[in-house]
């Protein structure tokens, strides 16, 4: 005789949502693992340990470790003046490879700041280069130089920054427009930005890679070469600095990081 027995429907669905959610646990903690075990490939020093923020430096109200991750939140109940960073207190790189994993919310606004100097003005506060990183993918991928020469190249741009040498001297604001830098020449594209755009996942994981070497800066994400800087300008580039990570002056937000890794060249 055969028995069979029949399982309620409800029940049969919270069964299902369970192994759906212990599956999609499971994934999330074998790619992190994935993750550490690459750390030190190819020359690759891990410098977020995704259990404590010893040796980083950051505002405790906008930066914690979550399930081995590096967030930065801005709430409603914690709004900012001034973006702010979490900065990496590992040394101030110069020639380097940076290798990391991020997560942004649609509101979000971010960004990666290396060959970046202190603020003695505002707490938490760096001035330089960064690797752009918003929500809603307008910039990422970009060149922005933040609190100096705004941007130098967008997305799909390879960019030549003029040498300033001989000019006359003046504030730096006296050569931007439309909040990019106008001493540049576009001598090549990388592709269209909106076909650059359709490469960076809404929302869910992507990778970037920095290739910093001399005046040659350039931005990839998910493998792809996003925007390309050749700094002429010996003037207002810096050639070594800080290494930092942002959240941005706007609405409440999120972002994530994992697997940090740099490499000296």
């Amino acid at each position: 005789m055969t028995i069979q027995f029949k399982i309620p429907y409800r029940l049969l669905v919270l069964i299902l949502s369970m192994a759906l959610f212990s599956c999609n646990e499971k994934s999330e903690k074998k790619a992190s693992n994935q993750d550490a075990a690459t750390n030190n490939d190819d020359g690759f020093d891990l410098i977020f340990d995704g259990k404590t923020l010893e040796g980083w430096h950051g505002d405790p109200n906008y930066w914690r470790v979550e399930n081995g991750h590096l967030v930065g939140e801005v709430t409603p109940t914690t709004p900012l003046k001034h973006n702010t960073f979490i900065i990496w207190q590992g040394g101030e790189p110069d020639d380097f490879e940076l290798k990391l994993s991020f997560r942004i919310e649609e509101t979000g606004n971010s960004g990666v700041n290396y060959r970046s100097e202190l603020l003695d003005t505002i707490p938490y506060a760096l001035r330089g280069y960064q690797a752009d990183i918003d929500g809603k993918i307008r910039y990422t991928g970009q060149n922005y130089e933040e609190r100096k020469r705004t941007t130098l190249a967008y997305r799909g741009e390879k960019v030549t920054i003029l040498s300033q040498e001989g000019l006359q001297e003046g504030s730096l604001r006296d050569n931007v427009a439309n909040n990019c830098w106008q001493s540049r020449e576009v001598t090549d594209t990388l592709g269209e930005s909106d076909s650059l755009k359709s490469k960076i996942g809404f929302e869910t994981w992507n990778d970037l890679h920095l290739i910093v070497k001399g005046n040659h800066l350039r931005h990839y994400v998910n493998g792809i070469l996003m925007s390309e800087v050749l700094d002429t300008d010996t003037i207002n580039r810096k050639m070594s600095g800080k290494l930092g990570m942002q959240v941005h002056v706007g609405p409440p937000m999120k972002v994530t990081y994992r697997n940090i890794r740099l490499k000296h060249l």
